[in-house]
Protein backbone atom coordinates (compact mmCIF):
# COMPACT_ATOMS: atom_id res chain seq x y z
CA UNK A 1 0.00 0.00 0.00
CA UNK A 2 1.39 3.42 -0.91
CA UNK A 3 1.61 6.32 1.50
CA UNK A 4 -1.41 8.07 0.07
CA UNK A 5 -3.57 4.96 0.49
CA UNK A 6 -2.31 4.42 4.01
CA UNK A 7 -3.09 8.01 4.98
CA UNK A 8 -6.55 7.59 3.46
CA UNK A 9 -7.17 4.49 5.55
CA UNK A 10 -6.04 6.27 8.71
CA UNK A 11 -8.20 9.28 7.82
CA UNK A 12 -11.24 7.01 7.34
CA UNK A 13 -10.63 5.42 10.73
CA UNK A 14 -10.31 8.86 12.36
CA UNK A 15 -13.52 10.05 10.68
CA UNK A 16 -15.47 6.97 11.78
CA UNK A 17 -14.25 7.39 15.38
CA UNK A 18 -15.09 11.12 15.33
CA UNK A 19 -18.63 10.53 14.02
CA UNK A 20 -19.20 7.71 16.50
CA UNK A 21 -18.02 9.83 19.45
CA UNK A 22 -20.11 12.82 18.31
CA UNK A 23 -23.23 10.64 17.95
CA UNK A 24 -22.54 9.06 21.32
CA UNK A 25 -22.23 12.54 22.85
CA UNK A 26 -25.64 13.62 21.55
CA UNK A 27 -27.22 10.34 22.66
CA UNK A 28 -25.88 10.95 26.19
CA UNK A 29 -27.21 14.54 26.17
CA UNK A 30 -30.70 13.20 25.32
CA UNK A 31 -31.68 16.54 23.74
CA UNK A 32 -32.45 14.96 20.36
CA UNK A 33 -34.25 11.67 19.75
CA UNK A 34 -31.57 8.97 19.94
CA UNK A 35 -32.90 7.11 16.88
CA UNK A 36 -32.46 10.29 14.80
CA UNK A 37 -28.94 10.79 16.21
CA UNK A 38 -27.86 7.21 15.43
CA UNK A 39 -29.34 7.26 11.92
CA UNK A 40 -27.83 10.69 11.17
CA UNK A 41 -24.40 9.46 12.27
CA UNK A 42 -24.74 6.43 10.00
CA UNK A 43 -25.78 8.60 7.02
CA UNK A 44 -22.78 10.91 7.58
CA UNK A 45 -20.52 7.86 7.32
CA UNK A 46 -22.25 6.95 4.05
CA UNK A 47 -21.85 10.49 2.69
CA UNK A 48 -18.13 10.42 3.50
CA UNK A 49 -17.79 7.12 1.64
CA UNK A 50 -16.63 5.05 4.63
CA UNK A 51 -18.88 2.27 3.33
CA UNK A 52 -21.82 1.96 0.91
CA UNK A 53 -25.51 1.16 1.24
CA UNK A 54 -24.89 -2.47 0.30
CA UNK A 55 -22.54 -2.85 3.29
CA UNK A 56 -25.01 -1.11 5.59
CA UNK A 57 -27.94 -3.31 4.62
CA UNK A 58 -26.24 -6.66 4.05
CA UNK A 59 -23.32 -6.65 6.50
CA UNK A 60 -23.83 -4.16 9.33
CA UNK A 61 -27.52 -4.22 10.26
CA UNK A 62 -28.32 -7.42 12.12
CA UNK A 63 -31.68 -8.15 10.52
CA UNK A 64 -32.13 -11.27 12.64
CA UNK A 65 -32.13 -9.12 15.78
CA UNK A 66 -34.43 -6.51 14.19
CA UNK A 67 -36.87 -9.22 13.05
CA UNK A 68 -36.81 -10.95 16.43
CA UNK A 69 -37.56 -7.65 18.17
CA UNK A 70 -40.35 -6.79 15.73
CA UNK A 71 -41.93 -10.23 16.11
CA UNK A 72 -41.92 -10.16 19.90
CA UNK A 73 -43.29 -6.60 19.89
CA UNK A 74 -46.23 -7.80 17.77
CA UNK A 75 -46.88 -10.75 20.12
CA UNK A 76 -46.67 -8.53 23.21
CA UNK A 77 -48.82 -5.79 21.65
CA UNK A 78 -51.69 -8.18 20.85
CA UNK A 79 -51.45 -10.05 24.17
CA UNK A 80 -51.39 -6.76 26.09
CA UNK A 81 -54.89 -5.94 24.81
CA UNK A 82 -56.33 -8.88 26.75
CA UNK A 83 -55.27 -7.58 30.17
CA UNK A 84 -53.01 -10.60 30.64
CA UNK A 85 -50.02 -8.55 31.80
CA UNK A 86 -52.15 -6.68 34.36
CA UNK A 87 -53.41 -10.04 35.61
CA UNK A 88 -49.89 -11.44 36.03
CA UNK A 89 -48.72 -8.20 37.68
CA UNK A 90 -51.51 -8.30 40.26
CA UNK A 91 -51.04 -11.99 41.03
CA UNK A 92 -47.32 -11.41 41.51
CA UNK A 93 -47.94 -8.36 43.72
CA UNK A 94 -50.33 -10.31 45.94
CA UNK A 95 -47.94 -13.26 46.18
CA UNK A 96 -45.18 -11.05 47.59
CA UNK A 97 -47.70 -9.15 49.75
CA UNK A 98 -46.71 -5.91 48.04
CA UNK A 99 -43.27 -5.92 49.68
CA UNK A 100 -41.03 -3.79 47.39
CA UNK A 101 -37.77 -5.60 48.25
CA UNK A 102 -39.27 -9.07 47.86
CA UNK A 103 -40.77 -7.95 44.57
CA UNK A 104 -37.37 -6.68 43.41
CA UNK A 105 -35.73 -10.02 44.19
CA UNK A 106 -38.51 -12.04 42.53
CA UNK A 107 -38.36 -9.87 39.39
CA UNK A 108 -34.57 -10.27 39.26
CA UNK A 109 -34.71 -14.07 39.63
CA UNK A 110 -37.44 -14.46 37.00
CA UNK A 111 -35.59 -12.21 34.56
CA UNK A 112 -32.24 -13.97 35.02
CA UNK A 113 -33.82 -17.41 34.71
CA UNK A 114 -35.86 -16.40 31.66
CA UNK A 115 -32.83 -14.83 29.97
CA UNK A 116 -30.84 -18.03 30.44
CA UNK A 117 -33.56 -20.27 28.99
CA UNK A 118 -34.88 -18.00 26.23
CA UNK A 119 -32.67 -15.01 25.48
CA UNK A 120 -32.36 -11.68 27.26
CA UNK A 121 -34.13 -9.58 24.58
CA UNK A 122 -37.19 -11.84 24.46
CA UNK A 123 -37.32 -11.99 28.26
CA UNK A 124 -37.34 -8.22 28.77
CA UNK A 125 -39.96 -7.80 26.04
CA UNK A 126 -42.23 -10.12 28.03
CA UNK A 127 -41.40 -8.86 31.53
CA UNK A 128 -41.12 -5.07 31.19
CA UNK A 129 -44.83 -4.49 30.37
CA UNK A 130 -45.73 -6.56 33.46
CA UNK A 131 -43.27 -4.59 35.57
CA UNK A 132 -44.58 -1.21 34.43
CA UNK A 133 -48.15 -2.25 35.29
CA UNK A 134 -46.97 -3.56 38.64
CA UNK A 135 -45.10 -0.43 39.71
CA UNK A 136 -48.05 1.69 38.58
CA UNK A 137 -50.53 -0.35 40.64
CA UNK A 138 -48.30 -0.30 43.74
CA UNK A 139 -47.18 3.31 43.19
CA UNK A 140 -43.50 2.30 43.27
CA UNK A 141 -40.55 4.06 41.57
CA UNK A 142 -39.75 2.31 38.29
CA UNK A 143 -36.00 2.99 38.03
CA UNK A 144 -34.78 0.45 40.63
CA UNK A 145 -36.87 -2.27 38.96
CA UNK A 146 -35.89 -1.34 35.40
CA UNK A 147 -32.22 -1.26 36.43
CA UNK A 148 -32.63 -4.66 38.06
CA UNK A 149 -34.27 -6.14 34.96
CA UNK A 150 -31.46 -4.89 32.70
CA UNK A 151 -28.67 -6.12 34.97
CA UNK A 152 -30.38 -9.48 35.57
CA UNK A 153 -31.13 -10.05 31.89
CA UNK A 154 -27.51 -9.57 30.82
CA UNK A 155 -26.11 -11.57 33.74
CA UNK A 156 -28.61 -14.41 33.28
CA UNK A 157 -28.16 -14.41 29.50
CA UNK A 158 -24.43 -15.04 29.94
CA UNK A 159 -25.09 -18.38 31.63
CA UNK A 160 -26.11 -20.40 28.57
CA UNK A 161 -25.34 -20.89 24.89
CA UNK A 162 -28.60 -19.28 23.73
CA UNK A 163 -28.93 -16.55 26.38
CA UNK A 164 -26.93 -13.82 24.61
CA UNK A 165 -25.80 -13.36 20.96
CA UNK A 166 -22.03 -13.38 21.79
CA UNK A 167 -22.44 -16.85 23.34
CA UNK A 168 -24.24 -18.10 20.23
CA UNK A 169 -21.43 -16.74 18.03
CA UNK A 170 -18.71 -18.32 20.19
CA UNK A 171 -20.62 -21.61 20.29
CA UNK A 172 -20.75 -21.64 16.48
CA UNK A 173 -17.03 -20.81 16.20
CA UNK A 174 -15.82 -23.56 18.59
CA UNK A 175 -16.95 -27.03 17.54
CA UNK A 176 -16.54 -28.73 20.93
CA UNK A 177 -18.63 -26.11 22.78
CA UNK A 178 -22.14 -27.41 23.47
CA UNK A 179 -25.12 -26.22 25.52
CA UNK A 180 -23.71 -28.31 28.39
CA UNK A 181 -20.27 -26.69 28.03
CA UNK A 182 -21.72 -23.25 28.75
CA UNK A 183 -23.70 -24.59 31.70
CA UNK A 184 -20.56 -26.17 33.14
CA UNK A 185 -18.17 -23.26 32.58
CA UNK A 186 -20.32 -20.12 32.64
CA UNK A 187 -23.17 -20.85 35.05
CA UNK A 188 -21.09 -21.23 38.28
CA UNK A 189 -19.53 -17.76 38.04
CA UNK A 190 -22.77 -16.21 36.73
CA UNK A 191 -24.65 -17.47 39.82
CA UNK A 192 -22.02 -15.85 42.05
CA UNK A 193 -22.14 -12.56 40.13
CA UNK A 194 -25.95 -12.54 40.23
CA UNK A 195 -26.08 -13.09 44.01
CA UNK A 196 -23.44 -10.41 44.68
CA UNK A 197 -25.18 -7.97 42.31
CA UNK A 198 -28.55 -8.50 44.00
CA UNK A 199 -26.99 -7.98 47.43
CA UNK A 200 -25.71 -4.53 46.40
CA UNK A 201 -28.93 -3.60 44.54
CA UNK A 202 -30.97 -4.33 47.67
CA UNK A 203 -28.43 -2.40 49.73
CA UNK A 204 -28.66 0.59 47.38
CA UNK A 205 -32.44 0.80 47.12
CA UNK A 206 -33.62 -0.72 50.39
CA UNK A 207 -34.21 2.59 52.13
CA UNK A 208 -35.93 4.37 49.21
CA UNK A 209 -38.21 1.40 48.44
CA UNK A 210 -39.26 0.91 52.05
CA UNK A 211 -40.35 4.55 52.20
CA UNK A 212 -43.12 3.76 49.70
CA UNK A 213 -46.26 2.98 51.67
CA UNK A 214 -48.44 0.35 50.02
CA UNK A 215 -52.05 -0.08 51.02
CA UNK A 216 -52.02 -3.87 51.48
CA UNK A 217 -55.72 -3.99 52.25
CA UNK A 218 -56.48 -2.27 48.95
CA UNK A 219 -54.11 -4.69 47.22
CA UNK A 220 -55.88 -7.70 48.73
CA UNK A 221 -59.25 -6.34 47.65
CA UNK A 222 -58.18 -6.18 44.01
CA UNK A 223 -59.32 -9.13 41.92
CA UNK A 224 -56.77 -9.96 39.19
CA UNK A 225 -59.41 -11.75 37.08
CA UNK A 226 -61.36 -8.51 36.69
CA UNK A 227 -58.49 -7.18 34.57
CA UNK A 228 -58.49 -10.26 32.35
CA UNK A 229 -60.63 -10.01 29.22
CA UNK A 230 -61.80 -13.60 28.70
CA UNK A 231 -62.34 -13.55 24.97
CA UNK A 232 -61.17 -15.55 21.93
CA UNK A 233 -58.38 -12.98 21.58
CA UNK A 234 -57.01 -13.97 25.01
CA UNK A 235 -56.98 -17.70 24.26
CA UNK A 236 -55.44 -17.22 20.81
CA UNK A 237 -52.75 -14.89 22.22
CA UNK A 238 -51.82 -17.23 25.07
CA UNK A 239 -51.83 -20.25 22.77
CA UNK A 240 -49.44 -18.65 20.25
CA UNK A 241 -47.29 -17.12 23.01
CA UNK A 242 -47.00 -20.56 24.61
CA UNK A 243 -46.09 -22.14 21.26
CA UNK A 244 -43.44 -19.47 20.61
CA UNK A 245 -41.82 -19.78 24.05
CA UNK A 246 -41.88 -23.59 23.73
CA UNK A 247 -40.14 -23.17 20.38
CA UNK A 248 -37.47 -21.02 22.04
CA UNK A 249 -36.90 -23.63 24.73
CA UNK A 250 -36.65 -26.43 22.15
CA UNK A 251 -34.42 -24.33 19.89
CA UNK A 252 -31.25 -26.40 20.57
CA UNK A 253 -33.08 -29.57 19.55
CA UNK A 254 -35.23 -28.24 16.69
CA UNK A 255 -32.26 -26.56 14.98
CA UNK A 256 -34.54 -23.71 13.91
CA UNK A 257 -33.31 -20.14 14.41
CA UNK A 258 -34.90 -18.11 17.20
CA UNK A 259 -35.82 -15.41 14.68
CA UNK A 260 -37.67 -17.93 12.52
CA UNK A 261 -39.64 -19.17 15.52
CA UNK A 262 -40.48 -15.59 16.59
CA UNK A 263 -41.63 -14.36 13.18
CA UNK A 264 -43.69 -17.55 12.69
CA UNK A 265 -45.43 -16.93 16.03
CA UNK A 266 -46.12 -13.28 15.19
CA UNK A 267 -47.54 -14.07 11.74
CA UNK A 268 -49.65 -16.92 13.12
CA UNK A 269 -51.18 -14.66 15.78
CA UNK A 270 -51.82 -11.88 13.24
CA UNK A 271 -53.61 -14.36 10.97
CA UNK A 272 -55.66 -15.85 13.82
CA UNK A 273 -56.76 -12.44 15.11
CA UNK A 274 -57.24 -10.65 11.78
CA UNK A 275 -61.05 -10.53 12.15
CA UNK A 276 -60.85 -9.14 15.71
CA UNK A 277 -57.86 -6.83 15.44
CA UNK A 278 -56.70 -5.02 12.32
CA UNK A 279 -53.00 -5.62 11.60
CA UNK A 280 -52.53 -1.89 10.90
CA UNK A 281 -53.45 -1.11 14.52
CA UNK A 282 -50.94 -3.66 15.78
CA UNK A 283 -48.18 -2.29 13.55
CA UNK A 284 -48.83 1.24 14.84
CA UNK A 285 -48.10 0.02 18.38
CA UNK A 286 -44.72 -1.49 17.46
CA UNK A 287 -41.77 0.38 19.04
CA UNK A 288 -40.51 1.69 15.69
CA UNK A 289 -38.18 4.24 17.31
CA UNK A 290 -36.41 1.42 19.15
CA UNK A 291 -36.05 -0.59 15.93
CA UNK A 292 -34.69 2.39 13.99
CA UNK A 293 -32.31 3.19 16.84
CA UNK A 294 -30.96 -0.35 16.57
CA UNK A 295 -30.49 0.08 12.83
CA UNK A 296 -28.62 3.34 13.33
CA UNK A 297 -26.48 1.86 16.08
CA UNK A 298 -25.61 -1.18 13.97
CA UNK A 299 -24.55 1.12 11.11
CA UNK A 300 -22.48 3.35 13.43
CA UNK A 301 -20.61 0.37 14.85
CA UNK A 302 -20.38 -1.07 11.34
CA UNK A 303 -18.49 2.07 10.32
CA UNK A 304 -15.91 1.34 13.00
CA UNK A 305 -15.72 -2.21 11.72
CA UNK A 306 -15.43 -1.18 8.05
CA UNK A 307 -12.54 1.20 8.75
CA UNK A 308 -10.68 -1.45 10.76
CA UNK A 309 -11.01 0.23 14.17
CA UNK A 310 -12.49 -2.79 15.95
CA UNK A 311 -10.06 -5.18 14.26
CA UNK A 312 -7.10 -3.02 15.33
CA UNK A 313 -8.30 -3.14 18.94
CA UNK A 314 -8.39 -6.93 18.72
CA UNK A 315 -4.95 -7.12 17.07
CA UNK A 316 -3.60 -4.78 19.74
CA UNK A 317 -4.39 -7.47 22.30
CA UNK A 318 -2.02 -9.88 20.53
CA UNK A 319 0.68 -7.22 20.31
CA UNK A 320 0.50 -6.40 24.03
CA UNK A 321 0.29 -9.99 25.32
CA UNK A 322 2.77 -11.57 22.87
CA UNK A 323 0.77 -14.79 23.00
CA UNK A 324 1.06 -15.36 26.76
CA UNK A 325 -2.09 -17.28 27.81
CA UNK A 326 -2.70 -15.83 31.33
CA UNK A 327 -2.07 -12.24 30.23
CA UNK A 328 -4.13 -12.69 27.07
CA UNK A 329 -7.11 -14.18 28.93
CA UNK A 330 -7.25 -11.34 31.47
CA UNK A 331 -6.81 -8.63 28.82
CA UNK A 332 -9.51 -10.16 26.59
CA UNK A 333 -11.86 -10.27 29.59
CA UNK A 334 -11.35 -6.61 30.48
CA UNK A 335 -11.08 -5.18 26.97
CA UNK A 336 -14.22 -6.98 25.79
CA UNK A 337 -16.00 -6.01 29.03
CA UNK A 338 -15.19 -2.31 28.77
CA UNK A 339 -15.62 -2.14 24.97
CA UNK A 340 -19.02 -3.86 25.14
CA UNK A 341 -20.26 -1.09 27.41
CA UNK A 342 -19.59 1.45 24.66
CA UNK A 343 -20.29 -0.36 21.39
CA UNK A 344 -22.58 -3.27 20.64
CA UNK A 345 -20.83 -6.50 21.64
CA UNK A 346 -21.83 -8.40 18.48
CA UNK A 347 -19.37 -6.80 15.99
CA UNK A 348 -16.62 -6.74 18.63
CA UNK A 349 -17.00 -10.48 19.21
CA UNK A 350 -17.17 -11.09 15.45
CA UNK A 351 -13.83 -9.28 15.03
CA UNK A 352 -12.21 -10.99 18.02
CA UNK A 353 -13.12 -14.61 17.17
CA UNK A 354 -10.66 -14.95 14.22
CA UNK A 355 -7.98 -13.18 16.27
CA UNK A 356 -8.28 -15.76 19.06
CA UNK A 357 -8.22 -18.56 16.49
CA UNK A 358 -4.88 -17.19 15.23
CA UNK A 359 -3.31 -17.84 18.64
CA UNK A 360 -2.89 -21.48 17.61
CA UNK A 361 -0.14 -20.27 15.31
CA UNK A 362 1.71 -19.10 18.44
CA UNK A 363 1.67 -22.69 19.72
CA UNK A 364 -1.19 -22.02 22.15
CA UNK A 365 -3.21 -25.22 21.92
CA UNK A 366 -5.73 -24.71 24.75
CA UNK A 367 -7.76 -21.69 23.72
CA UNK A 368 -10.74 -22.43 25.99
CA UNK A 369 -9.76 -19.91 28.72
CA UNK A 370 -9.70 -17.19 26.05
CA UNK A 371 -13.15 -18.14 24.78
CA UNK A 372 -14.64 -18.07 28.29
CA UNK A 373 -12.94 -14.73 28.96
CA UNK A 374 -14.45 -13.30 25.77
CA UNK A 375 -17.92 -14.64 26.60
CA UNK A 376 -17.88 -13.25 30.14
CA UNK A 377 -16.49 -9.87 29.13
CA UNK A 378 -18.81 -9.33 26.15
CA UNK A 379 -21.99 -10.39 27.96
CA UNK A 380 -21.36 -8.74 31.34
CA UNK A 381 -19.87 -5.55 29.87
CA UNK A 382 -23.24 -4.75 28.32
CA UNK A 383 -24.48 -3.57 31.72
CA UNK A 384 -22.21 -0.49 31.66
CA UNK A 385 -24.47 1.77 29.56
CA UNK A 386 -27.86 1.82 27.87
CA UNK A 387 -26.11 1.15 24.54
CA UNK A 388 -24.09 -1.81 25.80
CA UNK A 389 -26.59 -4.56 25.01
CA UNK A 390 -29.71 -5.09 22.92
CA UNK A 391 -31.80 -5.79 26.03
CA UNK A 392 -30.87 -2.40 27.50
CA UNK A 393 -32.07 -0.54 24.42
CA UNK A 394 -35.34 -2.49 24.39
CA UNK A 395 -36.06 -1.79 28.07
CA UNK A 396 -35.26 1.91 27.64
CA UNK A 397 -37.51 2.11 24.57
CA UNK A 398 -40.52 0.46 26.24
CA UNK A 399 -40.04 2.55 29.40
CA UNK A 400 -39.83 5.79 27.39
CA UNK A 401 -43.06 4.93 25.54
CA UNK A 402 -44.77 4.48 28.92
CA UNK A 403 -43.48 7.86 30.16
CA UNK A 404 -40.89 6.23 32.44
CA UNK A 405 -37.73 7.03 30.50
CA UNK A 406 -34.29 6.08 31.84
CA UNK A 407 -31.56 8.73 31.82
CA UNK A 408 -28.38 7.59 30.04
CA UNK A 409 -26.08 9.14 32.65
CA UNK A 410 -28.15 7.91 35.60
CA UNK A 411 -28.06 4.36 34.32
CA UNK A 412 -24.31 4.54 33.65
CA UNK A 413 -23.73 5.83 37.18
CA UNK A 414 -25.16 2.53 38.48
CA UNK A 415 -24.31 0.19 35.61
CA UNK A 416 -20.60 0.89 35.21
CA UNK A 417 -19.66 0.04 38.85
CA UNK A 418 -21.63 -3.21 38.56
CA UNK A 419 -19.65 -4.09 35.42
CA UNK A 420 -16.37 -3.46 37.24
CA UNK A 421 -17.57 -5.66 40.09
CA UNK A 422 -18.58 -8.41 37.63
CA UNK A 423 -15.24 -8.26 35.84
CA UNK A 424 -13.30 -8.48 39.13
CA UNK A 425 -15.26 -11.60 40.12
CA UNK A 426 -14.76 -13.04 36.61
CA UNK A 427 -11.02 -12.36 36.82
CA UNK A 428 -10.76 -14.33 40.06
CA UNK A 429 -12.84 -17.15 38.55
CA UNK A 430 -10.81 -17.30 35.32
CA UNK A 431 -7.53 -17.27 37.25
CA UNK A 432 -8.35 -20.04 39.73
CA UNK A 433 -10.30 -22.29 37.36
CA UNK A 434 -8.13 -22.05 34.22
CA UNK A 435 -4.95 -20.02 34.62
CA UNK A 436 -3.62 -21.37 37.92
CA UNK A 437 -3.69 -25.02 36.71
CA UNK A 438 -1.99 -23.86 33.47
CA UNK A 439 0.75 -22.04 35.41
CA UNK A 440 1.27 -25.05 37.70
CA UNK A 441 1.64 -27.37 34.69
CA UNK A 442 4.07 -24.94 33.08
CA UNK A 443 6.27 -24.88 36.20
CA UNK A 444 6.25 -28.68 36.43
Amino acid sequence: MNKKGKRGTIMEAVLSIAIFILAYFFIILEKVNRALVALTGGVFMLILGLFDWNDAFTSFIDWSTITLLFSMMVLVSITQRTGFFEYIALVLAQKVRGEPIRLLIVIACLTAFGSALLDNVTTVLLFVPVLLKLTSILNLPTFPYLLTIILSSNIGGAATLIGDPPNIMIGQAVEHFTFGSFLMHMTPVIVIIFVVTMFFIVLLFQKSLKENIIDKQKLDELNPEEYLEKSPLLYKSLFVLFLTITGFLLHPFLHIELTTIAISGALLLLLLTDNELNAEIVFKEVEWLTLFFFMGLFVLVGGLQATGVIEEISKGIIFVTEGDLPTTAIIILWVSGLASGIVDNIPFVAATIPIIQEFQEYGMMNLDPLWWSLALGACLGGNATLLGASANVVVAGIAASAGKGISFLKFMLYGFPFVLLSLVISTVYIFFRYLLPFLQNTIQ
